[in-house]
């Protein structure tokens, strides 16, 4: 399985291609960048611990190094500044995005490709994805909420002391601030999380205000995030790599579920090897699913003024 990481020389490209690297799962990993000397340093510094994690090949590449991979993973794209949300990037970030895209196009990709979205704004770039590249929309997928979930698993964690591993609540909709976390279905290791020991409305409250912040804090403190994304890009990308049928909060370009069409957020998806494989609908709350409903009217409102 190759995947092309497309802005490979930043640090979320790098961090993505370390997890990656350290994953095992992924056996060639290319490195794409307009920063040359930047992304041959990344490919060098990866092949330098090579013996101590796995024999993948790494290495940097131009756009032709996307042409023959099983995933495109694109990461490349503005910073976001700390008092900016996702969707002011809208317009920072179209005009790069759709260069990537086109640069894509000109090199050339696999035909069963998986091309997965990680720049912000990611729903709208993601949709962009759907509509510019001439592939079925279940191979264009974005990281969506997935980084958010494991931030808002691990930190409910740490709060009430139980292990991150354990602790099940997901996030839908929009990777920004119109995001839903879905309580009504949260378990710690199978327990009701309104039931268990120690959980109050005022800690559930509290641990997700630190959660919908926590991407500018990052931002503040350290300049962007790099463990937590790469992590989490990995994790969809193996699931591709091993046809794994998990359920993940990717998004993608949505057909009817919770009565959404024509906007990429994200709900429970299938994700194996074709990408997108399934939407999973459950039962919501009346006051998460008219967020969530919310959620893709702000994001089908931005998509309108900038894609169509």
């Amino acid at each position: 399985m190759k995947t092309s990481i497309i802005g490979g020389g930043g640090l979320v490209g790098s961090c993505a291609a370390s997890a990656l690297q350290y994953g095992g799962i992924v056996n060639e990993i290319a490195l794409v960048d307009v920063n040359q000397d930047l992304v041959e340093g990344q490919a060098l510094d990866l092949l330098h611990g090579a013996a101590l994690t796995s024999d993948q090949s790494i290495y940097a590449a131009g756009p032709e190094g996307s042409s023959d991979a099983d995933v495109i993973c694109i990461t490349a794209g503005l910073r976001r500044k700390p008092d900016e949300s996702r969707l002011d990037l809208i317009n920072r970030n179209v005009a790069l995005f759709k260069n990537i895209l086109s640069d894509l196009k000109q090199a050339g990709y696999r035909k069963d490709a998986v091309v997965f979205v990680v720049s912000n704004p990611v729903d709208v770039l993601t949709y962009l994805a759907t509509r510019e590249l001439d592939l079925p929309p279940q191979q264009v997928i974005g990281l969506g909420t997935v980084l958010d979930t494991t931030r808002l698993r691990s930190m409910l964690a740490q709060r009430i002391g139980v292990r991150p591993s354990q602790t099940q609540v997901t996030i839908y909709g929009e990777h920004g601030d119109s995001m839903v976390p879905i309580w009504s279905q949260a378990q710690i290791a199978g327990l009701p999380l309104d039931k268990y020991p120690g959980v109050t409305p005022g800690l559930i409250a509290e641990v997700e205000k630190k959660t919908r912040g926590s991407g500018a804090e990052v931002i503040k403190k350290k300049g962007g995030a790099g463990f937590a994304v790469g992590a989490s890009i990995a994790d969809v990308i193996h699931d591709v790599a091993l046809d794994r049928q998990r359920i993940q909060p990717i998004s993608s370009l949505q057909n009817g579920a919770f009565g959404i069409h024509d906007v990429c957020l994200s709900v429970p998806t299938i994700v194996g090897r074709v990408g997108a494989v399934q939407h999973i609908e459950v039962e919501l709350w009346p006051k998460e699913l008219a967020a969530l409903q919310k959620s893709a009217s702000v994001l089908r409102e931005t998509i309108g003024k900038v894609v169509g």
